[in-house]
């Protein structure tokens, strides 16, 4: 009998929606953060230049250790690692909260992105295990979707509030009750599996490849706003992280026993799939972030009523999610769900555009807003129910780090990009003799343009690189791959190693 067939409904359900509160908790402290740093910065005297830094840490530790997160959760236990990841975080934020220097904050930060690292790497591997049944599955899709679709929106708002109403000490704080409740459930309720094990060894040069070239990847593009993307800084180490991935891929293609084997990639499904996600999530999350500094410096409003703002997306992402992705999956598959969610979110991203420099909120904010939280509750669940279909078991672990790797990187390079593209056509429009809010808007509006972009390339890339996904249940990770049947070349027969008992 297999774990998730030892759980009851009621205890696979009670783990599912621990591993969600993790989920939420570690993509809102992204945003929720960002938020709060001008208080942070007025309390403990941050320069501008090294300010950026209570973001990078955490993004630098986070993005670094998730690949080999998600790889050591498959060969350790995915539960063990997620414990680990999980104390590290809670641990972390309180030392974050009570930082009284620059320093400790920023090397708390670190750590606190290294701990959430180790625990969302495996979620989605340890939720495909816990729903072998396909409509199960993407109920449970959906409700992770809309965690991940409506997490930015959740963390400006909170972010908002707590630096507003309390004190920037509290956006850490908060994670504490939260970390120790969600570990103690999580002790009772997810199952426990042994892992590979490491009696093989270990591929500790392919580890350290893999993690030093995604840091300086990170790094690099985390520090683009200071240095420039042509200054000698950003392509030294832009060249330098390229370097060191190259070397890793080569070193999984040869090593006896690869951290991460290319055969991951040998299906179009998961590897457009994870493409798509990069491409999404620097369109539509950077825009999170960018529309909430337009709401306070162009429209006026303060933290918390911008926090406020965003509420629909939130909502409409929940209603989308939890009530629609799924049955329209079941009934139009799954690429067809994710190429129209993609295009919702696009629209929204087009309204963004033409918002006036004195924008009202029910007409020029709203519409961007619930378009926006649509389309991520439709393509969400589908781009992550994608980058899943591998055909091992074994490698959920795996293709969840892929995952969260391939959003964290659009995520960093979103931000980076757009923000500089922002700050460099403002620049500009204040040299031709535009004030300073005309000049702001320029630099809003071409950024959300550019937002735009990166949507519709995604949606591109997913009708023209993912495989057509039949209606009905879609397969998940350890099912065969989108466009095959079982019986068929690449279902793997380990997969479902029981036989069915009358």
């Amino acid at each position: 009998m297999s774990v998730p067939e030892q759980l009851s409904w009621r205890t696979r359900w009670l783990a599912f929606w621990v591993l969600c509160s993790i989920q939420l908790m570690i993509v809102v402290d992204i945003s929720i953060v960002t938020v709060s740093l001008r208080s942070i910065q007025s309390d403990l005297g941050f320069e501008e230049a090294r300010l950026a830094w209570v973001t990078n840490a955490y993004t630098v530790g986070f993005g670094g250790l998730l690949l080999l997160s998600g790889r050591l959760g498959d060969l350790l236990g995915r539960k063990n690692l997620f414990m680990a990841g999980l104390s590290l975080f809670t641990v972390a934020s309180a030392l974050c909260g009570a930082a009284q220097s620059q320093e400790m904050l920023i090397a708390m930060r670190f750590l606190q992105g290294s701990g959430a690292a180790m625990a969302y790497a495996v979620v989605m591997g340890i939720v495909f295990t816990l729903f072998p049944d396909p409509r199960e599955l993407g109920k449970a899709m959906g409700a992770s979707g809309f965690v991940q679709a409506a997490g930015a929106s959740v963390g400006i708002l909170a972010g908002g509030l707590l630096a507003d109403g309390i004190s920037w000490h509290w956006v850490f704080y908060v994670n504490v009750p939260i970390g120790i409740v969600a570990g103690a459930l999580a002790l009772r309720s997810v199952p426990a599996d042994r892992g590979l094990g490491l009696r093989d060894g270990v591929d500790v040069a392919g580890a350290g490849l893999v993690t030093g070239g995604l840091m300086l990847g990170v790094y690099t593009i985390a520090t683009v706003g200071d240095h420039g993307w042509g200054s000698a800084h950003t392509i030294g180490f832009g060249l330098g992280a390229v370097a060191l991935l190259i070397a890793f891929v080569i070193r999984e293609a040869t090593a006896a026993l690869p951290l991460m084997p290319l055969s991951i990639f040998s299906s179009r499904s998961p590897t457009g799939a994870n493409l798509v996600h990069l491409l999404m999530v620097a369109g539509t999350l950077s825009f999170n972030i960018l529309i909430a500094l337009y709401m306070q410096q162009i429209a006026g409003y303060s933290p918390a009523v911008a926090g406020f703002a965003f509420l629909p997306i939130a909502a409409v992402a929940a209603v989308v999610s939890l009530g629609l992705s799924n049955r329209l999956t079941m009934r139009f598959g799954m690429k067809n769900v994710l190429v129209a969610g993609l295009a919702v979110s696009a629209f929204g991203l087009l309204l963004a555009v033409r918002a006036p420099g004195n924008p009202d909120y029910v007409l020029d904010i709203l519409p961007t807003a619930a378009l926006i939280g649509a389309g991520g509750g439709l393509a969400m669940p589908a781009v992550m129910r994608l980058s899943m279909a591998v055909t091992r078991p074994d490698h959920a672990g795996l293709a969840s780090g892929v995952a969260g790797t391939s959003g964290m990187i659009g995520d960093s390079l979103g931000i980076a990009a757009l923000t500089a593209v922002a700050a460099a056509r403002t620049d500009s429009l204040l040299s031709d003799g535009r004030s300073q809010a005309e000049a702001l808007d320029g630099g809003f509006h071409l950024s959300f343009g550019l937002s735009t972009l990166l949507v519709v390339a995604a949606m591109a890339v997913a009708f023209f690189v993912i495989e057509p996904t039949p209606p009905g249940p879609p397969p998940g990770a350890g099912g065969p791959p989108p466009g095959e049947s079982e019986g068929t070349p690449g279902a793997d027969p380990a997969a479902d190693p029981e036989p069915a008992r009358p």
